[in-house]
């Protein structure tokens, strides 16, 4: 259009963050602006919706040049990338944010010059140590066949979690963003809030995000390995694959589970141990995503795509050191004990323990109720012989600390500290509305105990748990005067004497083992017990070892400890001539020497 031949009058749309523009050749709307996490804590990415192929870009600024809204001469411009959308037509744009400064507030909008957005903001924080993200568990707009009442319940958890922690820097996704993948009223719906323009998004791929390309459309996200192994179904309707970024202290990997079968999980693990070994080094913890929970407390949990991640990633995970695994799926919430190779790592843990020594390969899994209220899942009886029943309490799976299900919506809370990582699971509402599923009448009751206990408030804790990882035992000098010490000593080898074969018994043993420390804290663990061995033949129950004390949170001489070894053996077990033995170790740790 030549200068002067005609009008352009900016007029508010539909859709989120756009803008019209009317006249002669109409310049670019754009919708569906999201804010994304970037490769590392310095950048951010912006995805949005536009109706041409014509150039566009972010504009960004520090908020505090802005003058009466307007960006300043010698604001920033980032190139956008534009594509096809295969979708509804049209196109999307993504553009990379780099060189941010910490502890700056930023305005940023998108489009081109006469055709800009409106302005939205976020703010950087230190770009090392500690910070909090939150996690949030499948919003699936549409499940409950309401996209507006999904939406509301979604829009008032963002809310919520947010005003609560005003200085998350991270919003981690589950997966299931929508019902249905290419259903832009859904996507719509789940875009709607403004906190997804202000604080970066994660995205994790989830089963109802796949089949079509809106969600690789909707999120751009960093280091995206689309290998046919990491990114199923039709190359001309798939989304996702496997990616990975650094954040301050945390390297994230996000993996899309619903590649599993073919060579998948093996490529999946493959694809944790390349980027560990080339990236683990630039983070004190390591913290997977995926959407498929593979320790899940309600209907998932005996899926067969579920067994089979049993199989393949718990001992890959705990040889990697990775710390915490997030995930979705099952609509309800669970935080498993540290688990060492898909086994309890300390056999006295108690059932929803507040601190937790997860020991050399011990790994925290956690699963995301729903964050929209859109759909639950009632917590699953465990099913002795596939995910069976925890020893210390058998209404729940044997891998799970805390199983939890209100038909309320939550969402999680991770705090990342230099010595812990600190997990909670907060309710962002009641029984009351915005909470889809329940008033709608698909849920028949509401609240803890089954609904029994009236619904607790909002921002009230469901679960909590500090994480502690071990460190190295090593004698040395504390202060001037006082050598670091962590002494344990055992008593004599107990023995249950003779079993006998064809009777049911349940035999005991015990010694005592003698804890000196001089450590702030210190927990006592064993290696799994597993079972008794007499050559080539083993018993078939394993091994049970407890302990009257596991923790000291002071230092500590000559402190008696009972250690308790149980033996179940059956009447049905077949047992060889002679002894019967098995060699464990035992170990004193501390987080704070």
């Amino acid at each position: 259009m030549a200068a002067g031949l005609a009008a352009i009058t900016a007029t508010a749309a539909l859709g989120i963050g756009s803008i019209t523009m009317a006249g002669a050749q109409a310049p670019a709307t754009t919708s569906s602006i999201v804010l994304g996490v970037g490769a590392q804590a310095n950048q951010r990415v912006v995805s949005w919706y536009t109706s041409a192929n014509t150039a566009q870009s972010v504009q960004v600024a520090p908020t505090s040049t802005l003058s009466g809204g307007e960006f300043p001469a010698g604001a920033t411009t980032f190139t956008a990338t534009i594509t096809a959308n295969t979708v509804n037509g049209g196109f999307n744009g993504h553009a990379v944010l780099s060189g941010l400064q910490e502890n700056t507030a930023y305005s940023y909008r998108v489009g081109s010059e006469g055709a800009w957005s409106a302005t939205y903001t976020f703010k950087t924080q230190t770009f090392g140590g500690g910070f909090d993200f939150l996690f949030y568990g499948d919003p699936q707009i549409g499940s409950s066949g309401n996209v507006g009442k999904d939406g509301a319940g979604w829009e008032d958890t963002l809310k919520v979690s947010t005003a609560a922690n005003p200085d998350a820097e991270l919003l981690v996704s589950g997966g299931d963003q929508v019902e249905t993948a290419n259903t832009e009223s859904q996507w719509d719906a789940f875009l709607k809030s403004d906190v997804l323009r202000q604080y970066p998004w994660a995205a994790t791929i989830g089963n109802h995000d796949v089949g079509g390309k809106a969600y690789d459309q909707h999120f751009w996200t960093p280091n995206t390995d689309r290998s046919a192994a990491f990114y199923n179904g039709d190359a001309n309707t798939r989304s996702g694959g496997d990616y990975w970024y650094v954040y301050k202290d945390v390297l994230f990997i996000h993996l899309n589970s619903n590649a599993y079968a073919n060579g998948s999980d093996p490529a999946h693990v493959k694809y944790v141990t390349d980027t560990v070994n080339a990236h683990g080094g630039e983070a004190r913890y390591t913290v997977l995503v995926f959407h498929h929970a593979i320790y899940s407390p309600a209907s998932h949990a005996n899926d067969g795509d579920n067994k089979q991640r049993r199989l393949d990633f718990p001992t890959a995970f705990s040889n990697l050191g990775v710390d915490l695994v997030l995930a979705g799926h099952d609509h309800s919430y669970s935080r498993s004990y540290a688990l060492k190779n898909g086994q309890k790592a300390n056999a006295a843990e108690q059932p929803g323990a507040a601190s937790v020594v997860t020991g050399p390969g011990g790994v925290i899994y956690v699963t995301g109720n729903s964050a929209s209220g859109s759909k639950y899942y009632d917590l699953t009886k465990p099913v002795a012989g596939e995910f069976g029943p925890d020893p210390l309490n058998p209404k729940s799976h044997y891998a799970n600390s805390v199983e939890n299900q209100e038909h309320v919506r939550t969402y999680v809370k991770v705090q990342v500290r230099n010595d812990k990582l600190v997990v909670e699971n907060v309710r962002s509402g009641t029984c009351a509305a915005p909470n889809a599923a329940v008033e709608l009448g698909q849920e028949s009751w509401c609240g803890p105990d089954s609904g029994a206990t009236p619904a607790q408030p909002v921002g009230s804790i469901v679960d909590k748990v500090t994480i502690h990882a071990a460190e190295a035992n090593t004698d040395g000098q504390v202060g001037g005067s006082v050598p670091a010490t962590l002494s344990l000593t055992l008593g004599a080898a107990p023995s249950f004497g003779a079993f006998t074969p064809g009777v049911d018994g349940e035999y005991t043993a015990k010694t005592e083992a003698t804890v000196i420390s001089t450590a702030g804290d210190a927990a006592l663990t064993v290696s799994d017990p597993g079972h008794l061995t007499n050559g080539a033949f083993s018993l078939p129950e394993p091994l049970q070892v407890t302990f009257s004390k596991s923790a000291w949170t002071a230092p500590v001489a000559n402190d008696k400890v009972d250690v308790n070894f149980k033996q179940v053996i059956k009447a049905s077990d077949a047992l060889r001539t002679g002894a019967y033995t098995r060699s464990l170790t035992f170990t004193l740790s501390t987080t704070n020497p």
